[in-house]
């Protein structure tokens, strides 16, 4: 399926140049029809002489009303540019086409209307007009097709060019990723709630679960149509009209994105290949404010340059755009920025993860180059490079590939040792590049190596801490620890991280201080001293090795008193059905405090349980 814009001036025709071509009046506001004018966007769709249906989208030409037409024009496979015979090419004409030059669009007929107004002579003044001014834009190979809605004279003609300019149009790919920019949201009595829009990147289906962003919210397809006609799927490149449950109209607003449920990582700024359109009043500043249009939306947003202080029209320069509110975009969308109801420029978006940067800096104008010239293996080892917690669906995400793509480029570079994954399953990997591994692994190594030597009794650093230090995510963190485990490279130990072969040793001064204090406390036995000092490292080597039990802050058993202890506690039960801290106290002839710390630890340790006043053994 295919989709054709309508672009041109104000009143040179395009809604009727449609509704000749389709049968179906575009203009659905009353208020259009009275002023003969398309104030927003409407729909259409046609079946070609080849049998081949497409869905037309008609725009505004009014300049006040270019951002309408933005919501409709971002998902166009042809551009159909309507010019008046008798106006020839207007402000808004060259607007439209620079617009179209900045989307990318490439493939596209030149429909000249109202040709039964003129002669042949300013008919082929017109021809020549607008082939200038289409000669250094995307569309200079289209044709030029004159027509008259009114008499019907070309439309014929025109309908058969348009099916062969179609042949030379890509279909749009599945990713696997539907998105819907959301360009109409009402409801239907006896339906509910409908959306309409352009699908891209994926497929919907009936019953699926779906997610409505930026705002989070759920709902499920009822129903699927694309042109009056209901469908149980819908592919990429068509026009789609989903009714919905579990939400309300008023919910949703246009720019809103419909698509799969934690399927697209919003992004809070992201780097781009800007073009400043020739026609710029002004040359566009660093750190300026522009209304950006990608998708359906509109949002204002911040505009960074990170070559110079200016660009001037007609000049391209890297930049980073920060919307006031984050937005599901994707690398390769298009984007268009304006200001005053003037169209300053566009372009492409090449990062979606996209951190603050030096400007001027070098390795990073670089870095745009690679992810925007470069071959899918120097695109992919960039995005894992520049990001270190870089999980399968965030690489997805970034780079655009589908799946299947995805998977087969990562695991080249896998096999050529450019990336490592830190697990088989790929879709549950982490990856980093070969020099950025080698960096984690060093970081970490020198951490423990630096944490062993300073506290050379510790059995290792906490796990929190050892993840700061190497600035990763949870997930990444795990799967890392993961990795180096299998590899040997360093163990986990009740939740501490040390090096595989670190085995903490007691010198022989500590030794003899460590034997004393262990005596010291057997010899206490049941009321073990309190008033004793040791070092803590030293207490929590003794602990680890098992050589004494601490019950609480404090106070501390040797193991071999309180395996006696317990030992002599489960008899007391098994005989007496439970036991109570006086019980406790009496048994071991001990006092209050030493009782109620051990039967406080041992309900911690899940041996015993409290009823009432009493302890009993746990199952």
């Amino acid at each position: 399926m295919f989709v054709i814009g309508t672009a041109g001036h104000v009143d040179h025709g395009k809604s009727t140049l449609v509704e000749s071509l389709t049968g179906i009046d575009p203009d659905r506001f009353q208020e259009e029809k009275d002023r003969g004018m398309t104030i927003d966007i409407g729909f259409a769709w046609i079946t070609l002489p080849s049998g081949r249906e497409v869905s037309i989208v008609d725009v505004p030409g009014h300049e006040k009303f270019v951002s309408n037409m933005l919501a409709g024009v971002g998902g166009v496979d042809m551009a159909l540019l309507v010019v008046a015979a008798d106006e020839s090419v207007m402000p808004q004409t060259k607007e439209h086409l620079a617009i179209l030059d900045l989307l990318g669009v490439s493939n596209g007929v030149v429909v000249v209307t109202k040709k039964d107004l003129v002669d042949e002579d300013w008919l082929q003044l017109v021809h020549s007009e607008i082939q200038d001014m289409l000669s250094v834009t995307t569309l200079k190979d289209a044709e030029i097709v004159s027509v008259s809605a009114a008499t019907k004279v070309g439309l014929v003609e025109l309908l058969e060019t348009i099916d062969v300019a179609l042949n030379k149009t890509e279909v749009k790919k599945d990713l696997n990723r539907p998105r819907l920019p959301i360009d109409r949201s009402f409801s239907i009595s006896g339906f509910g709630t409908v959306v309409t829009g352009t699908l891209i990147d994926g497929s919907l289906s009936v019953g699926q679960e779906i997610e409505i962003i930026p705002g989070g919210l759920s709902a499920r397809i009822r129903g699927l149509q694309s042109h009056g006609k209901s469908e149980a799927v819908l592919g990429p490149g068509t026009r789609v009209a989903a009714n919905l449950s579990g939400i309300e109209a008023t919910q949703i607003s246009r720019g809103d994105v419909l698509s799969l449920p934690n399927s697209i990582n919003m992004s809070e700024a992201f780097d781009v290949r800007l073009h400043v359109v020739e026609d710029a009043p002004n040359p566009l500043r660093h750190n300026m404010f522009v209304n950006l249009h990608t998708g359906s939306s509109e949002v204002v947003s911040r505009l960074r340059l990170l070559e110079g202080e200016q660009v001037q029209p007609g000049q391209s320069a890297w930049a980073q755009l920060k919307p006031d509110k984050s937005l599901p975009v994707l690398r390769g969308d298009h984007f268009i920025i304006r200001s005053n109801m003037t169209t300053l420029g566009g372009g492409n978006i090449v990062d979606t993860n996209a951190k603050r940067h030096r400007r001027r800096h070098s390795p990073t104008l670089q870095r745009l180059e690679s992810l925007e010239y470069g071959t899918p293996s120097e695109v992919l080892v960039s995005f894992v490079d520049s990001n270190p917690s870089c999980s399968f669906d965030l690489l997805r995400s970034m780079s655009s590939f589908d799946e299947v793509d995805l998977i087969t480029n990562v695991q080249t570079l896998i096999d050529e040792k450019s990336l490592v994954a830190t697990s088989n399953n790929l879709k549950r990997a982490h990856f980093f590049s070969k020099e950025g591994w080698e960096k984690l692994v060093d970081i970490a190594t020198k951490t423990l190596e630096l944490f062993h030597k300073q506290f050379p009794l510790r059995q290792g650093i906490s796990r929190e801490e050892l993840r700061n230090k190497l600035s990763l995510s949870q997930g990444s963190f795990n799967s890392v620890i993961g990795l180096l485990e299998g590899k040997k490279s360093l163990r986990e130990s009740n939740s501490l991280i040390l090096l595989y072969d670190h085995k903490p040793e007691l010198s022989e001064e500590q030794s003899q201080y460590a034997e004393k204090f262990v005596g010291d406390i057997t010899e206490g036995r049941f009321s073990p001293r309190t008033d004793l000092e040791i070092d803590d490292d030293i207490l929590n080597f003794l602990l680890e090795k098992g050589r004494l039990v601490k019950v609480a802050d404090g106070i501390v058993f040797s193991s071999e008193i309180f395996d006696e202890m317990l030992s002599g506690l489960r008899d007391y039960i098994s005989q007496n059905d439970e036991i109570t801290v006086g019980d406790f106290r009496d048994l071991y002839q001990t006092s209050r405090k030493y009782a109620l710390a051990v039967l406080d630890y041992l309900d911690q340790q899940q041996i015993t349980r409290r009823v009432g006043d009493a302890r009993v053994l746990r199952d």
